[in-house]
């Protein structure tokens, strides 16, 4: 369990810089220059997701059950990861009307994301992981919103095209993970 924590501390501060420190994340960037902070930024993002993969592996094999969640969650949460996958698309997508409307929907999709892990699983390691990560995205998402208001941030009205590609790459992405990935990947087949 002390790999996923620790994991979690290093992703979630890497990822929490701007919230909690913004004008010192400004002035190491300029001193470094932006291919250097990128560099270091996404190498410590990797160490953490790694340590996070790796404890939450390791605490799986000795599960500690907190609650059993109602076979219906399952359903659920398939419901709520596609909608996860739609905003996740929104975020890459450009001219997208999701994006215009909800301005940060990448942080959208990682709460619901967590959400859905959270309402279907009733692990001490899930809720670590998805609840840590779920609070973050909540104040991360606070955090970008208020940033926006403050620097008076416009998005571009989106149009209808974009916003089909937007949803049809999310419900295609949900569709080859839901059906295919996450059993290679995590070891559970969402749909049996």
């Amino acid at each position: 369990m002390i790999y996923l924590i620790l994991g979690l501390a290093i992703f979630i501060g890497v990822h929490s810089v701007r919230m909690v420190a913004d004008g010192w994340r400004t002035r190491i960037r300029q001193r470094l220059g932006e291919g250097v902070w990128k560099g270091l930024y996404s190498l410590a993002s990797l160490a953490g997701l790694a340590l996070m993969a790796w404890g939450f592996d390791a605490a799986r094999e000795q599960p500690v059950v907190l609650w059993t969640p109602p076979t219906g969650m399952r359903h659920v949460a398939a419901v709520l990861m596609l909608l996860s996958f739609v905003l996740l698309a929104a975020a890459y997508v450009p001219g997208n009307g999701i994006k215009s409307r909800l301005h940060h929907p990448m942080v959208l999709g990682v709460k619901v994301w967590a959400l859905a892990h959270l309402l279907s699983n009733g692990m001490l390691a899930h809720v670590l992981l998805f609840g840590a990560l779920l609070v973050w995205a909540v104040l991360n998402f606070r955090s970008a919103r208020q940033r926006d208001r403050a620097a008076g941030t416009v998005y571009p009205v989106g149009n209808w095209r974009a916003t089909s590609i937007a949803v049809a790459l999310g419900v295609a992405g949900w569709a080859i993970f839901a059906f295919g990935l996450h059993g290679l990947l995590i070891g559970v087949k969402p749909f049996g």
